[in-house]
């Protein structure tokens, strides 16, 4: 299994470098990459100065900020341009536990999607309010039902992709970003045939930095599970081509 570890970062120097040590210690065989927004606080600098200590570390810098989704779909590109074929998606800011990702990736095994799930037995969160607990599981029930999903937390960032499942998704076309963008990467997966899994993480909140999501984010997220539901009925069932 040749797994790339894909790390997009937006003014995260503060998370960086314990991230990186994290990833390189618990595994060792994968390489990383780091896709930087154009990072105003240096992240880039100190991904690269750090890329020669503990070695297959790429960063690669795109020139603005333009959405977790972009920064995926480049890191995906750039993996598959190079042979990997198992892409690992994590946050920089440690609301996803880096030890959790051998047990990803063991499932990985025989999945072609891993969802690190905060809603299946044994996954946990924060003590959140009321308003964001409601916010975040209801709207993963919503799309579940309406996009007939069949998994628990659509919106969770931390993941396994295969290569085949890239090629069935068509991930290139994937338009939304945020929390709709994960929902569309597991509609995509579903109707296309991939194989889906959910692991039980344990799931916290950033301490150091500032958070990137909004309420603005969340009801966008809404709107497109809305509108993805009202047109799927009507969708054509698309091949994709495997390669």
């Amino acid at each position: 299994m040749r797994t790339l570890v894909v790390l997009p970062t937006y003014n995260e120097i503060l998370n960086i470098e314990p991230m990186l040590r994290a990833l390189r210690a618990v595994v060792p065989e994968s390489s990383i990459l780091v896709v930087d927004d154009g990072s105003p606080d240096g992240t880039a600098g100190r991904a690269r100065d750090l890329a020669g200590e503990l070695g297959s570390i790429s960063v690669l810098e795109r020139a603005a900020k333009s959405g977790l989704g972009g920064a995926y779909r480049a890191g995906f590109a750039w993996g598959l341009e190079r042979g990997y074929d198992h892409f690992v998606e994590i946050d920089c800011d440690f609301s996803h536990d880096p030890n959790a990702l051998p047990t990803l990736l063991a499932a990985a095994a025989d999945h072609d999607v891993v969802i690190g799930s905060r809603y299946v037995r044994g996954g946990s969160i924060p003590k959140w309010s009321l308003l964001r607990l409601l916010l975040s599981r209801g709207g993963n029930q919503y799309a579940s039902i309406m996009l007939g999903l069949g998994v628990k937390d659509s919106t969770a960032g931390y993941r396994v992709y295969s290569d085949r499942a890239l090629r069935l998704i068509d991930y290139t076309t994937v338009t939304a970003d945020g929390y709709g963008f994960q929902i569309e990467m597991t509609f995509r997966a579903r109707r296309g045939g991939a194989s889906i899994t959910e692991v039980p993480i344990s799931f916290t909140d950033r301490t150091r930095g500032e958070s990137k999501m909004s309420s603005a984010i969340v009801v966008e997220a809404l709107w497109l599970v809305t509108k993805w539901a009202v047109e799927r009925p009507f969708a054509k069932t698309r091949s994709h081509p495997i390669s």
